[in-house]
Order: C-alpha cells, then sequence, then structure tokens
C-alpha cells in the first residue's frame, strides 16, 4: 500500500528536477556560460530536494516544521515559475512548455498526499480489527432487518385472520338477525290477521267469561336473569300466599289483567316464584 503513493511522487520528482535542470541549461545558457546555468539549475533542485528529504526526515520521526515547508514550497513555487517564464518567452511550442510547467508543485502535491497517507496508515492487526467490527455491525444490521421483517409478516397475518374472522361473524351475525327479523314478521303478521286471530283464539282457554284472551308475542329481546343471591333473598311464598297475591294483582284492574301484565307487575312488586309456580297459581284463582 505504501508503493502506490510513494512511487507516483518518486517518478513526479524525478522528472521534475530534470526538466528543471534542462530548461534553466537551455534557457540561461544563451545569456549566462553554461556551467553557471548548470549551478542555477542544480541549486534549484538541490534546495527542492534538500527540504524534502529534511520533511521527510520529520515525518518519519512524527514531527513537522512549519518553515521547511514553506521553504520547500518557495523551491517548488520557482522551479514552476521558472519553467513558466521559459513557455512564455519560448518561439516554438509555448503551450506545450507551459502544460508541463506545473510539474514541480505536482510532485510536491504528490509528496502531501504520501505524508497524509503515513500519518493515518494502520497496521494490518488494527485494519483486521476495524473489519471485523465492520461485518459485526453489518450481521446485526441484518438480522435486525430480517427479525423486523418477519414480526411485520407476523401481524399482517394476524390481523387478516382476525379480520377475516370479525367479517365471518358479522355475516352470521347479519344472516341470523334476518332471519330471525323474518320469523318476527310472520308472528306479527299471523297475531294481526283476522282470521288468524280466531283460529289462535278458539284454541285459547278462556280466562274470563264473556273476555277473549289475547295471544301474545313472545319476548325477543335481552333479558335481565335472576342470580342466586337475590332469589336466596326473598323468602320462599306458600301456594295460599301465592295464590292471594296473584288474585290480588290480576282483579287490580278491570277487566282483569292478562297473565302477561299480571307476572310482570308480580316481578316489578319484588316477589320471587317460578315460571311454573306462578302460572299454577294464575290457573287456580283464574278457574
Amino acid at each position: 500500500m505504501r508503493a502506490k503513493t510513494v512511487l507516483p511522487a518518486v517518478a513526479m520528482t524525478a522528472v521534475s528536477m530534470v526538466l528543471t535542470l534542462a530548461v534553466v541549461v537551455m534557457w540561461l545558457g544563451t545569456a549566462v556560460p553554461w556551467p553557471v546555468a548548470l549551478v542555477v539549475g542544480l541549486g534549484i533542485d538541490g534546495g527542492w530536494l534538500a527540504t524534502l528529504a529534511y520533511e521527510r526526515r520529520l515525518a518519519a520521526q512524527g514531527d513537522h516544521n512549519r518553515a521547511v515547508t514553506a521553504v520547500g514550497w518557495s523551491f517548488g513555487i520557482l522551479a514552476a515559475g521558472v519553467l513558466v517564464a521559459h513557455a512564455l518567452t519560448a518561439e516554438h511550442s509555448a503551450g506545450a512548455w507551459l502544460a508541463v510547467a506545473w510539474l514541480p508543485l505536482t510532485a510536491k502535491a504528490l509528496w502531501l498526499v504520501h505524508s497524509m497517507w503515513e500519518r493515518t496508515a494502520l497496521t494490518p492487526v488494527a485494519l483486521d480489527a476495524i473489519r471485523g467490527i465492520q461485518q459485526e455491525a453489518r450481521d446485526e444490521a441484518a438480522v435486525a432487518r430480517a427479525r423486523l421483517r418477519a414480526e411485520a409478516a407476523t401481524e399482517e397475518t394476524r390481523l387478516t385472520a382476525v379480520t377475516e374472522a370479525g367479517a365471518r361473524v358479522a355475516r352470521v351475525q347479519a344472516k341470523t338477525a334476518q332471519t330471525l327479523a323474518g320469523a318476527w314478521s310472520t308472528l306479527e303478521t299471523a297475531r294481526a290477521g283476522e282470521e288468524t286471530g280466531r283460529a289462535l283464539t278458539s284454541v285459547t282457554a278462556r280466562v274470563t267469561p264473556g273476555v277473549t284472551p289475547r295471544w301474545e308475542l313472545p319476548v325477543w329481546g335481552p333479558t335481565e336473569p335472576l342470580t342466586s343471591r337475590s332469589l336466596e333473598s326473598a323468602p320462599a311464598l306458600t301456594d295460599e300466599a301465592l295464590d292471594l297475591i296473584v288474585d290480588e294483582i290480576r282483579t287490580s284492574e278491570t277487566p282483569a289483567l292478562s297473565y302477561r301484565e299480571m307476572a310482570a307487575r308480580f316481578r316489578a312488586a319484588g316477589h320471587a316464584a317460578s315460571e311454573m309456580r306462578l302460572r299454577a297459581a294464575w290457573k287456580r284463582v283464574a278457574a
């Protein structure tokens, strides 16, 4: 991994130094003796290389010096300036010379990238630990997502089952209510019909001479069953006392009350007796 950053920086540095030296010797060689131009080019490249070497030494020790860094960038800017000046004064291929004039700064930037990589580089053990932590986190996230999807699917199945069951119950209730309503309507029609009423009253025993009993519809609706405590709280009535109460309630109005009205008032008054005993008492007092 280290070679991926250091090799481009070394290659760019070598190309930049050779190009700078060649341009200085070729450009200044026409104005001054070529040994002088060679010394100038070597001075620029030597200063650039010396500051780079010192920066690398400080980086290896984990240190950093801003003054050395500033001197290194100054030599890089100087080399780039020489190349730019040569490109602007060149009679031929000025664009090509100007395009390569930034190689010193590019080499300096590559060494900066390499130093940043070194400051953040980790050992293989640390990298393996980080990869293990990341893999564990991905595994936990995948398990959590799978658990959430499974719970969502289970909840959806449960809600679907509950909804279907509720729909079936509603359909059964609606069908039952429709059937009961039809039966009640039939009973009401039979009760209100003139011919049917005479046929039903003809088979009903007379309660009072001269009075035709009325056929009552059965009770359809909620009832309140008596609890065992309420039955135990009221003392049991004897047949004589029950006959007396039934006769008193039946004859409290004129004409005499029907069995249904008498039974309702009997229980409203707080008396307690089974339906069988109450009907037997009714028959005894109405005979």
